[in-house]
């Protein structure tokens, strides 16, 4: 009986990159050669990452061209532009006739207008240079930008009969074959076509007979998140792309739109963390203080204003010192309600989960706020008590972190629904930007409330 061999993930390692690094050295292809035929093209790409420019456009020349171009097609964005670089007009134009139509769009666009017209001009088939020129039209976070123009479509007026003969051909061009798509003769898109369908009725049968009519798709002009939440909601592998007379122009599959997903995630989540620009940790020291600067700014200014807040109110540090000692823990508690609020708030958002009424989710969040605050009080007010025994401070701190607890369930919701309600991403709102508002708000409330309470 024979058994199969458990899978390994792949995993680079020290010893491989020297390896590699070594037989480059030596100029030693054959080994090179092979090595790199027994591995996928993601790990090829991964591999390349990590080795110099040079080392990796050296592997890029050494694989063949149908290799090479789906390597490139995975490579990080800027790796693969300073690889371009040190590649012929001639032989980028050889990559881009082996990808699909999305793949060569974005590969080219990364090109100099200038050098791209002569990529372009390498390629003799006219078919897919007009392709790839529509598609570079479309602007890159829309449907049309994330399209690719490989497809099966069959005309409602065809027979079983020949429709089989016309998909073979179709599909000799596309890597994998998702949904037949059915079009009218002026390439409206009216419906879909089951596989099964086709294969057991009769020659003779019209696909008019026997397609489906109902079948999702999207606007070319369509922004990608869109795309993404719809294919996620109704978990399909692949959506066609319609204009505004309903004409099929491509389809968008699945490996897109988790490209798409993967790079809002990492977008939200430098947004979270007080970054303003797309970044990571190769980049420059300029480009990192430039997009982490303006936050910081942020978070100085609201330090700055509790500063002249706690200033207004210097009787009750003086008289009750006690209070000063709790400032920290006030604005730590404000910060991190915010922030909770706020993520859920923009998760919610990004999964189009929030429904109902904006008061009755401000209402719940006070609600919510308020249990928590007071759980958390009345363990803090027994702290204080025990530890200093005195009743009106203990109450005054405990009260106030209440208070507090409320005001940052709120602002920490209303804040990212006010943004996404005009536009801006909500994201933003589970950075600095809540963080240090509601410092401010809290050590004002705070003190405002032990002033009242302690009557000073």
């Amino acid at each position: 009986m024979e058994t199969s061999k458990e899978h390994i993930p792949f995993e680079i390692t020290a010893a491989l990159l020297a390896a590699i690094e070594l037989d480059i050295k030596n100029r030693n292809d054959g080994p090179l050669q092979e090595q790199f035929n027994e591995l996928h093209y993601a790990d090829i790409a991964e591999i390349l990452d990590d080795l110099t420019l040079d080392q990796a456009t050296y592997i890029i020349k050494l694989l063949d061209s149908e290799t090479t171009s789906d390597v490139l097609a995975e490579l990080e964005e800027d790796v693969r532009e300073k690889v371009l670089q040190n590649l012929s007009v001639k032989e980028i134009a050889e990559e881009v006739k082996e990808l699909d139509t999305d793949d060569a769009a974005d590969l080219l666009s990364e090109l100099s207008p200038e050098r791209k017209q002569k990529v372009i001009a390498q390629i003799d088939d006219k078919e897919l240079v007009a392709d790839i020129n529509e598609l570079l039209e479309y602007d890159e976070n829309t449907a049309g930008g994330l399209m690719a123009k490989e497809l099966v479509k069959v005309y409602e007026t065809w027979t079983v009969a020949g429709c089989l003969r016309k998909i073979r051909a179709q599909a000799e061009n596309v890597k994998r074959v998702h949904s037949i798509y059915v079009v009218t003769k002026e390439e409206k898109l009216i419906g879909r076509l089951s596989l099964k369908d086709l294969l057991i009725a009769k020659n003779e049968t019209k696909i008019s007979a026997i397609y489906i009519p109902k079948v999702d798709s999207v606007h070319v002009h369509d922004d990608d998140e869109d795309v993404a939440r719809l294919m996620a909601k109704y978990d399909l592998e692949a959506v066609p792309v319609v204009d505004d007379k309903k004409t099929l122009l491509g389809r968008i599959t699945i490996d897109d739109i988790v490209d798409v997903i993967k790079e809002e995630a990492e977008k939200d989540y430098q947004l979270a963390a007080g970054i303003t620009q797309d970044v990571d940790a190769e980049d420059s020291i300029f480009a990192l203080t430039k997009a982490r600067l303006p936050w910081l700014f942020l978070g100085l200014i609201g330090g700055v204003g509790a500063a002249v807040i706690m200033g207004t109110f210097d009787t009750i540090i003086e008289d009750y010192p006690l209070i000063l000692l709790f400032t920290p823990l006030i604005a730590a508690m404000a910060g991190n309600v915010g922030v909770q609020s706020s993520a859920i708030i923009v998760q919610g958002l990004a999964n189009d989960d929030i429904k109902g009424s904006v008061n009755n989710r401000l209402i719940k969040e006070m609600l919510l706020a308020a249990l928590n605050g007071i759980v958390l009080a009345l363990f803090l007010f027994a702290f204080i008590w025990a530890w200093q025994q005195d009743i009106q401070t203990a109450l005054a701190v405990s009260v106030s972190l209440v208070a507090v607890i409320i005001v940052a369930g709120i602002v920490g919701t209303f804040i990212p629904l006010f943004l996404h309600k005009r536009g801006i991403d909500p994201a933003i709102a589970t950075g600095p930007f809540i963080t240090t508002s509601n410092d401010i708000f809290g050590i004002l409330i705070y003190f405002i409330i032990a002033k009242f309470i302690l009557n000073i």
